[in-house]
């Protein structure tokens, strides 16, 4: 009777997802008690995108939502990232580790976060200094939504959903050889996902970036079309869905208002 033996790719797998999961839990927690802590402030939620933060604690909230909603739908690259390298160390090749890819990835998020950051100032600028009415920030709100229901339909969308929902045909087609390599496979599939999820991100504006339950819809949305089967009419709904309420923002503005100070 053979011995039975751990296998150590399973292993590693386990402390990685284990660790994925560990990170965006504490992600959650963190956001959940920030959210929490915050002054309430009446009105639009687009009348101060920055909520009043400096760009260190915004970009850092924003890694921190990244952690939350994207390390779900990324942990299948990560964990076929993974696989692919230690079946590289295992036959005795130059092997890297899977946080070098994450690295790459964060990257991305981190710099979308910097111009975040510096587009909610400057249209905090900007709707300042042309007074807009709360009415006003929702109908812009509104426009954002109906934008960002349209881009569900758009190729580019279509394109970079397809490169995050295959991560085996990504790695074999955008494969690269060492830690820079892997930095850069990373950054790559970071745009992939960066330019599949963008405009859902950016509803957070108008809904709120601290608001869980709008936080909690935008990562089961962008985790289902990564996983599931129907991916295109998911995302077709999800338009439907989006313009329809942002459509209804612009004709009854003072909808969101009542919503947010209820």
């Amino acid at each position: 009777m053979e011995d039975a033996r751990i296998d150590p790719i399973s292993t590693q797998r386990n402390i990685i997802l284990g660790l994925l999961i560990a990170l965006c839990a504490g992600a959650w927690a963190w956001l959940g008690w920030q959210g929490a802590g915050m002054h309430h402030h009446p009105g639009s939620p687009m009348a101060s995108p920055t909520m009043g933060m400096q760009a260190p604690l915004f970009v850092g909230m924003w890694m921190a939502m990244t952690v939350a909603m994207m390390f779900p739908t990324a942990a299948p690259m990560l964990l076929t990232f993974h696989k692919t390298q230690e079946s590289k160390r295992r036959r005795g090749e130059a092997f890297v580790a899977t946080w070098a890819f994450l690295a790459g990835y964060m990257i991305v998020w981190l710099l979308s976060g910097v111009a975040a950051y510096f587009g909610a100032v400057a249209f905090e600028v900007f709707a300042s200094r042309a007074a807009f009415s709360a009415e006003a920030m929702n109908r812009f709100g509104g426009a954002i939504l109906i934008a960002a229901g349209l881009y569900q339909l758009t190729p580019i969308k279509d394109l970079c959903l397809s490169k995050c929902r295959t991560p085996l045909s990504f790695i074999m087609t955008s494969w690269r050889d060492g830690v820079k390599g892997a930095v850069m496979m990373g950054a790559i599939h970071g745009a992939y996902c960066l330019g599949c999820c963008w405009l859902l991100c950016a509803i957070m504006f108008p809904l709120g970036m601290m608001n869980l339950a709008v936080l909690a819809t935008v990562t089961v949305i962008v985790f289902a079309e990564k996983t599931l089967p129907q991916a295109k009419l998911l995302a077709q709904a999800t338009a439907v869905i989006l313009t329809i309420g942002g459509a209804l923002m612009i004709a009854a503005p003072d909808a969101l208002s009542a919503l947010v100070d209820g």
